[in-house]
């Protein structure tokens, strides 16, 4: 039996609660030699759009020896090699692209340094993986992810990049982007010990800081913590260090990764154990008190652990390509801040860890956010959270799921049909959004928002929506009978439903006081802004 719920939001315009400052604009992915496709410029452009501040875009193997060209899990500058004489060769040919294209579309870069060039690694081979999709994640660790054999060339080459990017981007410019340090050490991308990689962070943070005074430098990147006795060790015995040395460090970041699974004949999602990521995470740097007021940041913050999984293969992934993952992005951002409130420590950015891949099927199930050229509807969700602005205002919902219910077991009694909302000077603006875990047609929600304290008059209101029939690619793709070759007014007709629809536009008066109504589907998304 289908159940629905009638859920009734409360919004008081006068109550507020705070500056609003978007923590859900911050993107990474493996492959850097995506970024300066036609495609990746295309989507870099359109992550600048969607956002009120610019987009901070994270990528690993930035210092990866090979030819540039890009594949799953891989990618490679080619930025240091050596002469026959073992003399350091730096080439910035490869890299200038990539930066090129994140300053053109008006992002800022946090610079991973990492991996370790092929001609500093103490591993003798192989350097390069040949990982495919039916391979397992570990096979990914080769010569790339070992300390490096010369600490001293290693520390130089951080300067030399450090000082090419000023010298190309202009020094207060490249001064004002986080750097940071390797990436999960803990995990599948260190080959050394705790001690190596905190020699190693300790001479990459003093190189940065001697090129470039006053930038800031942060790691190191830990997996989620939750659960996770290896991870807490490594994050643990890395700020002790940091304590202990007085080695610099501007912020602290870490990891968290839901965990998706195949339940009866459905997707049902794992977001408690993202939740849960971030609470411990944020737990052990409460432990060091000389440390807390430093900004962390979720260097991955995501639904689970690898972007280059297709769900044809992985069918837990299945949730990648269609609204619910729009859904959960919503849900666990909102969560990501009551978490940052309730600790006490400040999270300056949630890194969704998904861009695109080039040269795979449409819609193959990729943890991405647009599809050879056309925007999943995942990127809608990030486009409605971009219509916050100001400041939070009051916003309650009678059919809201306790977080701490959530961390207990996620989402999986009735769903979790909740709002927020920021005022600005021109207007107000409601998040409504309708999440379950399990991904079942079931639970729609007959919606009464009630807006009280509005300023007074005639407002234009625009209601925006994402769901399985609104600003959702993949229900038009498969109404086109799920074609592999699409050009011209196909390609045309699915670029238009990855956009944003606006489900409604009217005039509304108020007399401080405004009631709507929408029906608003399981896994849906709503933004409603009025414009004074």
């Amino acid at each position: 039996m289908t159940e629905t719920y009638d859920v009734r939001i409360d919004v008081d315009a006068a109550e507020a609660l705070g500056a609003y400052k978007p923590l859900w604009n911050w993107f990474g992915y493996d492959e850097p030699n995506y970024t300066d496709t036609a495609n990746g410029k295309k989507l870099l452009k359109e992550l600048t759009e969607l956002s009120p501040e610019p987009v901070r875009v994270r990528t690993h193997n930035l210092l990866t020896s090979g030819d540039g060209s890009y594949s799953l899990k891989w990618g490679s500058t080619n930025a240091y090699t050596e002469d026959a004489d073992g003399n350091p060769v730096y080439d910035w040919t490869i890299m200038d692209r990539i930066f090129d294209a994140y300053v053109e579309a008006g992002n800022i870069p946090l610079v991973q340094v990492g991996f370790m060039p092929e001609a500093l690694s103490v591993d003798p081979g192989p350097y390069r993986h040949s990982w495919s999709l039916e391979d397992r994640y570990a096979t990914i660790m080769t010569g790339w992810a070992s300390p490096p054999k010369d600490l001293k060339k290693w520390g130089d080459l951080v300067h030399a990049w450090a000082r090419h990017l000023a010298d190309r981007y202009g020094e207060d410019v490249v001064r004002g982007w986080p750097w940071e340090v390797w990436n999960e050490p803990d995990g599948h991308y260190w080959k050394g010990t705790v001690e190596e990689f905190c020699a190693m962070y300790a001479v990459t943070a003093r190189a940065l800081k001697d090129a470039l005074p006053g930038v800031r430098v942060g790691g190191p990147h830990t997996c989620g913590a939750f659960n996770n006795p290896k991870a807490q060790a490594f994050l643990r015995a890395f700020l002790a260090f940091i304590v202990e040395t007085d080695t610099p460090i501007d912020f602290i970041a870490f990891h968290a990764k839901g965990n998706p699974v195949v339940w009866q004949d459905h997707v049902r999602m794992g977001l408690h154990k993202q939740l849960r990521d971030i609470e411990a995470n944020l737990a052990i740097v409460n432990e060091f008190p000389t440390l807390r007021h430093l900004p962390t940041v979720i260097g991955e913050s995501d639904p689970e652990g690898c972007a280059a999984c297709s769900a044809r293969v992985h069918p837990q992934n299945g949730y990648r390509n269609g609204p619910l993952y729009g859904a959960y992005v919503v849900e666990s951002m909102i969560r990501t801040y009551e978490l940052s409130r309730r600790a006490g420590v400040e999270i300056e950015g949630a890194v969704t860890w998904a861009f695109l891949f080039e040269e795979q099927p449409w819609f193959d199930g990729f943890r991405d956010l647009a599809t050879n050229g056309v925007d999943k509807a995942v990127l809608n969700g990030f486009r409605m959270l971009g219509k916050l602005k100001g400041e939070w205002i009051a916003a309650k919902s009678d059919h809201a799921v306790d977080i701490e219910a959530i961390m207990l077991h996620g989402v999986r009694d009735t769903p979790d049909v909740n709002a927020v909302a920021t005022r600005d000077e021109s207007g107000v603006s409601v998040l409504v959004w309708n999440y379950h875990d399990d991904d079942v047609e079931d639970g729609a929600a007959t919606v009464t928002l009630n807006l009280a304290n509005l300023k007074p008059g005639s407002h234009k209101l625009t209601h925006y929506r994402m769901d399985k029939d609104h600003s959702n690619a993949f229900g038009e793709w498969q109404k086109m009978g799920a074609p592999q070759t699409i050009a011209g007014a196909d390609f045309e007709r699915l670029e238009a439903a990855g956009k944003l629809a606006v489900l409604e536009t009217s005039t509304v008066t108020a007399d401080g006081i405004l009631t709507l109504t929408t029906d608003l589907p399981r896994q849906g998304v709503s933004l409603f802004r009025i414009d004074y």
